[in-house]
């Protein structure tokens, strides 16, 4: 254990590296204008990728990301079967997993330069969306028993529904952090810098696990809270000024306010506060475009994810009780012939 590394000091140093990180993105990007890509057609299509891949092309995406996402998923296991012990420090595993991702960032920045595709080449630009979706999603069941799914009211998903999700959730924020990751070509476009800043911050983050950063209430918030900044400033960059950028802003903000704001131990007062700021808020930008019934709205994402929250902790039940099932089931024994 490195105790005089505290995983705070690690959090804060590591989140200037993602600054300094996006900041090289940014520069090896200009390199890349020189890229042909096929006209824009529509909002499935992804744009950033060659208009005639190759074997090698693809490989040069795909190996180095199951490579990425093997790595981390064996030190997940790593820590929970041997380590277990969450600390103020760092585990030697946690800097394990910082220097492969460290190791994986610069490995995709020269895959990029050399051979440009991303993931993205052969898989819908849905998955790559559903799946930081999928993330915030099991944070909502993860957490609530602790600040609840309503306005602090837990919803009624069992106990073992939720510790299933909090011991296994790595893996799973692991796939949609480094699936994401390789996705996308490091081109330094925007909406690329921002969205890498933020998946540079959610390898930060699963890299610190089994510390007292990794939980941390107030980080962990705001983690939920970038993709509210990243779907707003990408929508503006998109759509421009008129375009649909108030839905992320306020869908996302609604989540705060209806669920995330209550685990903070904020006063009921400055909760209130907040809410009513938010409504004025949603009501006064909508009525400066002249579409105050288009309010509404910005209820879609919240409605999304609680249903996702429904259709997730369902299919958690289903598996649990189908495991349940299969180990209650008597063993079968061999039946000899019956002897003469």
């Amino acid at each position: 254990m490195l105790n005089k590394w505290r995983s705070g000091r690690a959090l804060v140093l590591g989140v200037l590296a993602c600054a300094v990180l996006t900041g090289v993105v940014w520069l090896l990007g200009q390199r890349l204008n020189g890229i042909a890509h096929l006209p824009d057609q529509g909002a499935s299509w992804y744009y950033w990728k060659l208009p005639e891949p190759t074997l090698w092309t693809r490989l040069s995406a795909w190996i180095p990301y199951a490579a990425h996402q093997l790595a981390l998923w064996g030190l997940i296991y790593y820590a929970q079967t041997r380590v277990r012990t969450p600390t103020s420090g760092l585990h030697r595993v946690n800097v394990a997993a910082l220097a492969v991702n460290a190791s994986f960032i610069v490995l995709h920045m020269a895959q990029t330069q050399l051979f440009y595709d991303g993931l993205a080449q052969d898989v819908s630009i849905f998955s790559s969306q559903g799946s930081v979706i999928l993330l915030l999603v099991f944070v909502l069941i993860m957490e609530n028993r602790r600040r609840g799914l309503f306005f602090g009211k837990p919803a009624p998903i069992g106990e073992q529904m939720v510790d299933f999700a909090r011991r296994y959730h790595g893996y799973l924020f692991s796939w949609a952090a480094v699936y994401t990751f390789w996705y996308h070509p490091m081109e330094a476009t925007s909406g690329h810098l921002i969205g890498f800043f933020y998946m540079f911050l959610l390898l930060l983050q699963g890299s610190l696990f089994l510390t007292r950063a990794h939980t941390n209430r107030w980080w962990t918030v705001t983690m939920e809270l970038a993709v509210a900044v990243h779907g707003t400033l990408v929508a503006v960059m998109t759509s421009g000024p008129r375009g649909f950028w108030p839905m992320f802003l306020f869908g996302f903000l609604g989540v705060l306010i209806i669920t995330q704001m209550h685990g903070l131990g904020l006063p009921r007062v400055l909760r209130w506060v907040l809410a009513l700021a938010y409504t004025s808020s949603a009501i006064t930008v909508y009525a400066a475009r002249h579409d105050v019934a288009g309010v509404l709205a910005a209820g879609r994402i919240p409605a999304i994810e609680y249903v996702l929250v429904t259709v997730c902790a369902g299919l958690i039940w289903l598996g649990l009780a189908a495991a349940q099932a299969l180990r209650s089931r008597p063993a079968v024994r061999a039946s000899g012939r019956p002897r003469s």
